[in-house]
């Protein structure tokens, strides 16, 4: 049962949408699309996510940004990769009127507030996420490696992601692959809405 990593088509976006819509939320009742879209309703907010996933605007979301890793032929895993001098947040801005969504304050208050000022020639990782009954059998490894394989080859050397302060399972994982943390920020908005106090930011050189 080997694993498969490819890049993401216009024809993965549902399986792209239910990935991210886990990742955001990951163990909370409410993420940042729930609170984006303003609602709880996973039809609607998946709806929302797919197409945000094809816009013309490449935001962070974009399909283009992501490797999927398949076993069997089912698709199991994803994992974005993207360049925060591309993805800006004006980028996600525009994706997010394209798809038909203007009122967002309050959500991009709360996605902002804990502002780590990236570096843009960092590559930034994100939705790292697999199907529930195909945890431990290396599918993140084989997507962080294809990943960071192929940003070397794009003259990166650095590599970042956020995760929430207390999330232990994720940080252990990425400091198991080499991962150190640089920076902690609490908010207290964030705490508000989403019951966790803040971000860590996470940094590797490769």
């Amino acid at each position: 049962m080997g694993i498969k990593i490819r890049k993401a088509t216009v024809i993965d976006s549902s399986f792209l949408a239910q990935m991210i819509l886990q990742s955001s939320r990951a163990g909370k009742k409410d993420g940042l699309f729930d609170l984006l879209f303003k609602t709880n309703d996973d039809k609607v907010i998946l709806e929302y996510l797919e197409k945000l996933t094809v816009t013309n605007a490449k935001s962070h979301c974009n399909y283009s940004n992501f490797l999927i890793a398949e076993m069997d032929g089912k698709s199991v895993g994803t994992l974005c990769s993207y360049e925060p001098r591309i993805a800006t947040k004006e980028t996600f801005l525009k994706a997010l009127q394209e798809i038909g969504v203007d009122e967002m304050d309050e959500a991009l208050s709360v996605m902002y507030c804990c502002d780590f000022n990236l570096n843009n020639r960092t590559l930034m990782f994100d939705f790292m996420e697999e199907l529930e009954g195909f945890i431990d059998v290396g599918i993140l490894k084989e997507l962080m490696q294809k990943s960071l394989l192929t940003a070397r080859l794009k003259g990166y050397r650095i590599a970042q992601t956020m995760i929430e302060i207390g999330s232990l399972d994720a940080k252990l994982f990425y400091t198991k692959l080499g991962f150190k943390e640089v920076s902690q920020l609490e908010c207290e908005l964030y705490k508000e809405k989403f019951g966790r106090a803040g971000l860590v930011l996470l940094s590797l050189e490769f």
